[in-house]
């Protein structure tokens, strides 16, 4: 074990597997190969790499599969950056990619000092994201379900001659609609009932969000300013 020197450890995140690439102080980058990603997996990643370094940085790329990773290894008392994807250096040309390339350019990157890290945040704050970021995307689903149904009575050559604001109004006229053929009649249902379960979605979401607000700008190291959290 070099006791002195720092383990630089690149890692190649993917859904089933991790690419890992590292370094011993300067010394070349060498390929480790792949893991899994079972909690298992990364244990027995650390032991290795415990043998060859006191001192082990990790970093891998911001990307989908979250911030789990970084929790666990700083769990385990190990340095570790989540950088940005789009700061990372590239040379001209430099258009190949695969796993093990990426994770031995992370390496020497990270040994260089070339990389930017994200802001990781806490379980709480990644939480209240997921809720605000569900809560959008039913806003984009019910705006997109209305749409279609707007263009469905379109071509039926049915128009509001009012505001369609989709308020008390609006909907009675709406429902005051039938159509002869049975298979209209269903596309026709289809489509307000899409209407009114995304609607339903987006109160439980936003009540949801009212209430978690609260409780989210309490958290311990959070105070409130005009309305607003700041750490």
């Amino acid at each position: 074990m070099e006791n002195d020197s720092t383990l630089y450890v690149g890692l190649d995140v993917h859904k089933d597997s991790i690419t890992v690439a590292y370094a011993i102080g300067m010394s070349e980058v060498e390929l480790f190969g792949k893991v899994g990603t079972m909690h298992i997996d990364i244990d027995r990643l650390c032991k290795k790499l415990q043998t060859k370094a006191r001192h082990i940085c990790f970093v891998y790329e911001a990307g989908p599969c979250g911030y789990g990773l970084y929790r666990r290894l700083v769990d385990k008392g190990f340095d570790c950056m989540v950088c940005a994807p789009s700061l990372i250096p590239r040379k001209p040309g430099d258009r190949v990619k695969t796993d093990r390339r990426d994770a031995i350019k992370l390496v020497r990157s990270l040994r260089a000092g070339d990389l930017s890290a994200v802001h990781v945040p806490s379980i709480e704050d990644e939480a209240f994201r997921d809720l605000a970021r569900a809560w959008s995307a039913a806003r984009e689903d019910l705006k997109a379900a209305r749409c279609r149904l707007k263009s469905f009575l379109l071509a039926h050559g049915i128009h509001y001659l009012g505001h369609p604001n989709w308020g008390p109004t609006h909907r009675r006229w709406i429902s005051t609609f039938s159509f002869d053929s049975a298979w209209q009649q269903l596309a026709f249902n289809e489509h307000r009932r899409t209407i009114e379960d995304r609607l339903a979605q987006c109160e439980r979401l936003e009540l949801a969000l009212r209430e978690s607000v609260t409780s989210w700008l309490v958290l311990p190291g959070r105070t409130r300013v005009a309305g607003y959290a700041r750490d």
